[in-house]
């Protein structure tokens, strides 16, 4: 699973809407859609902990490098 395929079944887990994140953290409110229309896009870095701080989880999850959501567990 793409790591952009994992934020969007993350974000549909908890009833979060793309447009919701994009306002919450800062970023263009068309990403999500892209990622969602594209699962390999690329998503910088800084991006990808903006998202992992929102959604209270680590980087190696979002990244799929393991199935524990919870980070420094």
């Amino acid at each position: 699973m793409e790591h952009t395929e994992r934020i969007m079944k993350i974000l549909e887990e908890r009833n979060i809407t793309g447009y919701r994140l994009s306002k919450e953290i800062g970023i263009s409110k068309s990403l999500p859609g892209k990622w969602k229309a594209y699962p390999s896009s690329k998503i910088s870095s800084d991006i990808l902990v903006s998202i992992a701080d929102y959604l209270d989880c680590s980087v190696d999850y979002l990244l799929g490098r393991t199935d524990n959501p919870k980070m420094n567990q």
